[in-house]
């Protein structure tokens, strides 16, 4: 299922008489999530830290929320930060009931320059307050308000969550997710405190225990959560509501195969499985709705023009009537069950998730310690469909838990699985087939309009000639004719029309001259690096071209007043 996912940032010199009202704090805010949001299961990021980010470690446990703990340090190293033995032995009991990350890029620096206090210890704990806040769809900072200066520090870690950039660290962030974004994912849970010693109250607009919501639009607290959030969570309920729902078909269904499996990504590639499905589920319920509702609208139009033409033939605007009604039930219906929006969601975080899945087992998502996918897609877009970042996001939780070595073999796998070969296997073997088969369906939507009119056509020159001589019967006859075919081939023009095949077909020849392209250039080297390279930029396109694909469908719903 997929997660709520909350990261912690917090002062470590809290005073003692606000650790237990920070506390019940603490406890009010979890219940909250639950109460809110009961089919989203709780993860807690926390580096374990002492003050406030074991405080809310213990609390998370105490929910029966997962714990995941990404350390700054190597263990042995990171305890030495712990002098109170009280706080060490927390520190001891919450790793043994916690799932510890180790970030591959942390532990690769020398032990020597991270052994003691310093630039390269403290730029450890901000790379992992960027992690904790990269993955957050709440970040909850115990933080005094104050915009301190320190590396890491926990003022510098909600600025970077709220703006994307974090001096020394982070700075071009700003100008592509959270700018482009419109700050849609950047929400903040804070919980005012005081720290210990002279000048250690709280921000002078603030005052300690002071609770509240802020978002990268609102310097302001607000007692709600805003409701563009709401809307967001409420969406990944759905996902996970839908997945319960329909378990044992899922289940049943046949997995792609992979070549060489990852336990690192399994969870990604499980949860594709589910989406991929569910997105299929639901586009064959909107397709039979749409012909359903077409086919009612051609008939609707033919009722009509029989009704005004021949006489002594009152019940068909009854008939015509009850055809409306049952086309307007049904348009209601799939609007109300949301299976359009559903069908475009699901598919647009399917493939998030297929190139999430390939890049981490390519090695490329392991190449940097905060960016993956989900940083990339759909930013342009608004923040109702930022939810399926925020999937994108808990996903990738799972793979930086169980770092796995990519071998050469692992990698010419997702070469051949994801890209393939023309005429044989992969996206560039789908996106030939989807290509002939749209354009085959476009051909005969043409080949509709075109007997339609040549009849049409056809008939009036028939009328015309024959004007004098034809009897009133057969006149009315041929009139009927041409109205048949001409509902038939505007039905039919507006059916593809929703459908979208023009644009269709677009897509999948870019898409299939992408992956032509990317094939094509993979094949002239045989340098990993190079294809990881390949392999980022066709992802890069790919997912641009899917964020454009869910926003151009989204504009065609059915709508049954314009049938």
């Amino acid at each position: 299922m997929t997660p709520l996912v909350v990261g912690v940032t917090s002062h470590r010199d809290i005073p003692v008489h606000e650790i237990e009202p920070i506390r019940q704090r603490v406890r009010d805010f979890f219940a909250q999530l639950q109460r809110d949001f009961p089919h989203l299961p709780l993860v807690v990021l926390s580096a374990l830290a002492e003050g406030g980010d074991q405080l809310v470690a213990e609390e998370a446990l105490a929910v029966g929320a997962r714990l995941i703990a990404p350390l700054p340090l190597p263990r042995d190293l990171y305890a030495e930060d712990f002098v109170d033995p009280a706080v060490r032995a927390r520190f001891d009991t919450l790793c043994s009931q916690a799932e510890i990350v180790l970030l591959p890029k942390l532990m690769a620096t020398p032990r020597h320059a991270i052994g003691s206090p310093g630039g390269a210890r403290d730029r450890q704990y901000a790379k992992v307050g960027v992690y904790i806040a990269s993955h957050s769809h709440v970040l909850l900072a115990i933080w005094n308000g104050k915009a301190e200066g320190r590396l890491g520090g926990t003022a510098q870690i909600v600025n970077y969550h709220l703006t994307g950039t974090l001096p020394g660290v982070i700075d071009r962030h700003r100008l592509t997710r959270h700018v482009l974004g419109g700050g849609d994912e950047s929400l903040l849970y804070h919980i005012v405190c005081s720290r210990s010693g002279d000048d250690g109250g709280p921000a002078a607009d603030l005052r300690p225990l002071q609770v509240g919501w802020r978002s990268a639009e609102t310097t302001m607290l607000h007692d709600k959560l805003p409701a563009d959030f709401q809307l967001m969570f409420a969406h990944m309920q759905e996902l996970n509501a839908d997945s319960e729902k329909y378990a044992a078909d899922i289940e049943a269904a046949p997995q792609a195969p992979h070549g060489v499996p990852s336990a690192a990504t399994a969870s990604i590639d499980r949860l594709f499985h589910d989406v991929d499905w569910l997105a299929v589920h639901f586009r064959k319920r909107v397709l039979l709705a749409m012909r359903l509702i077409y086919t009612l609208a051609a008939l609707m139009g033919i009722a009509f023009a029989f009704y005004a033409h021949l006489p002594a033939k009152d019940y068909l605007i009854y008939v015509f009537l009850l055809m409306f009604a049952s086309g307007g039930y049904l348009a209601m219906l799939a609007r109300r069950r949301g299976w359009h929006r559903k069908y475009l969601d699901y598919r647009a975080l399917a493939e998030g998730l297929r190139i999430q899945s390939c890049w981490w087992r390519a090695g490329i998502s392991a190449s940097a310690d905060h960016e993956f996918a989900h940083d990339n897609f759909l930013q342009k877009q608004n923040i109702e469909l930022g939810w399926i970042r925020n999937v994108m996001r808990a996903a990738s939780l799972y793979p930086s838990s169980h770092v796995e070595e990519v071998t050469p073999a692992a990698l010419a796998d997702v070469i051949e699985e994801w890209v393939g070969r023309s005429g044989v296997s992969g996206q560039l073997h789908y996106y030939e087939c989807k290509t002939i088969e749209r354009t085959g369906v476009h051909h005969v939507t043409e080949m509709i309009g075109s007997i339609s009119l040549w009849g049409g056509i056809a008939i009036s020159v028939y009328l015309a000639v024959f004007a004098l001589v034809l009897s009133e019967g057969t006149k009315i006859s041929l009139v009927m004719i041409m109205a048949v075919l001409s509902i038939v081939a505007a039905v039919r023009e507006s059916y593809a029309y929703r459908k979208a095949d023009r644009e269709l077909i677009r897509q999948y020849r870019f898409m299939q001259r992408i992956f032509s392209s990317a094939r094509a250039a993979l094949d002239r080297t045989q340098d990993p690096v190079e294809q990881r390279e390949i392999l980022l930029s066709l992802g890069d396109a790919a997912l641009t071209e899917h964020a454009e694909w869910t926003l151009m469908q989204r504009e065609r719903q059915v709508e049954h007043g314009k049938l």
